[in-house]
């Protein structure tokens, strides 16, 4: 029978996250640099995944890491919001256009119910109708387009400032 070498305890903070499936890797590689490891990886599930990590209670600079984590999930939080904001513009942008349209088409309409009806007022309002439908998707594309060019150095811009937090952090462990 082998003898087990008694090992001191160490007391752990728990904490238990849902972090989107994609973003898996940085999460784990973030956490790390502020004293959490992964204690066990749940399921995944509505493409996020839990984790529950670990780190020693008393250990050292407790409280700037947890405000180093806490800056690190704002900037995460940061990206997320901003890429979300390139296909929520381009989708607002281009519902506008095809209700412009569709508000053109609803004139068409009257005019062509209207008694005596009056068809060069239909056909008039009917072109702008017919173009604001068929133009939402060129709108769509377009402010995609712009709103991603625009987004992007922020989106990099909170990327190096996530590095330069766990690198801060990393210095911390060390220490």
């Amino acid at each position: 029978m082998q003898r087990m070498e008694k090992q001191p305890f160490v007391s752990c903070d728990y904490k238990e996250i849902a972090v989107e499936s994609a973003r898996l890797s940085q999460y784990l590689d973030a956490y790390a640099c502020f004293g959490w490891q992964t204690d066990r990886e749940m399921g995944d599930v509505a493409g996020r995944t839990r984790l529950s990590l670990k780190r020693d209670r008393h250990i050292l600079n407790k409280t700037e890491l947890t405000r180093l984590e806490r800056q690190f999930e704002a900037c995460m939080d940061s990206i997320r919001a901003l890429q979300a904001s390139i296909h929520s513009r381009a989708t607002m942008a281009s519902l506008v256009v095809a209700l412009l349209g569709t508000a053109f088409m609803a004139g068409a309409t009257f005019a062509v119910t209207a008694e005596p009806p009056i068809v060069w007022l239909c056909v008039l309002l009917a072109v702008p109708g017919f173009t604001g439908w068929a133009g939402a998707y060129f709108v769509y594309r377009r402010v995609f387009k712009l709103r991603a060019q625009r987004v992007e150095p922020l989106i990099e811009g909170k990327r190096d400032e996530i590095e330069e937090t766990c690198k801060k952090g990393a210095r911390l462990l060390g220490a």
